[in-house]
């Protein structure tokens, strides 16, 4: 069955032998973790959780049972995501470590970081996946709320763009045939879209959320994002 380094189910300490165990005895070891655990079929649907997978992402565990593990990731970070997992399909790696966003309760994002797992069975074929969420600590009480609309307009996402890049208003308004003004409009709409107070927090915001893509260059937003 699976074992686990004694006194600890820390993600650097979990390790995985064979058989893969039943559904009572892996929920035994989640609810027994206090870690914010799930574990994923080849598919990436949710097989199990423990009762705080099911709290942080605001879901009933029967709802959860089956639900693509996508469902309930911030739409900019499924690339980075799909990559990681690839790479555990492919062989090319046991475990990794991710920035997350994910969908919590009332569809407010919260961020953190993921342990991704790959379990194998005795005779070496991958069975599933563990993955570990750990949520950044406290309250985030600037969470961006996720609708199932397209938050950005594409003049919004250019602008975007530019400040990504440190250009500044007179730039920006030359380049997209805007005045001053229609600049800082819609650099304003944008801060309070993404709860920023500054244009460099909308910056980082707009990198944590995955509205910026963090592998190119010059910046780009996500078409996730564009009405």
């Amino acid at each position: 069955m699976h074992t686990v380094a004694a006194g600890s189910l820390a993600p650097d300490h979990f390790t995985v032998a064979t058989p893969v165990p039943d559904a009572d005895v892996f929920r035994s070891l989640l609810e027994r973790s206090g870690l914010c655990l799930a574990r994923l079929d080849l598919g990436l649907r949710v097989v199990e959780a423990n009762d705080d997978f099911v709290t942080q992402f605001g879901h009933s565990r029967d709802s959860l049972l089956g639900r693509s593990f996508y469902e309930l990731l911030h739409p900019g970070v499924h690339g980075p995501m799909r990559k990681q997992f690839d790479r555990l399909v492919e062989g090319r790696r046991q475990r990794f470590v991710e920035h997350l966003a994910g969908i919590g309760p009332r569809h407010a994002v919260f961020t953190g970081d993921i342990t991704g797992i790959a379990v194998h069975d005795a005779h070496g074929d991958l069975v599933q996946f563990v993955v570990v969420v750990n949520p950044e600590k406290g309250e985030q009480p600037n969470a961006v709320v996720v609708d199932r609309n397209r938050i950005l307009t594409e003049l919004d996402a250019r602008i975007l763009e530019g400040i990504a890049t440190g250009e500044s208003t007179v730039r920006l308004a030359s380049r997209l045939f805007l005045s001053r003004q229609g600049v800082e409009y819609h650099v304003g709409t944008m801060l309070k879209k993404l709860k920023a107070p500054n244009r460099a927090a909308l910056v980082s915001r707009a990198y944590s959320l995955g509205v910026l893509s963090v592998a190119s260059w010059p910046p780009r937003v996500s078409a996730d994002y564009i009405k």
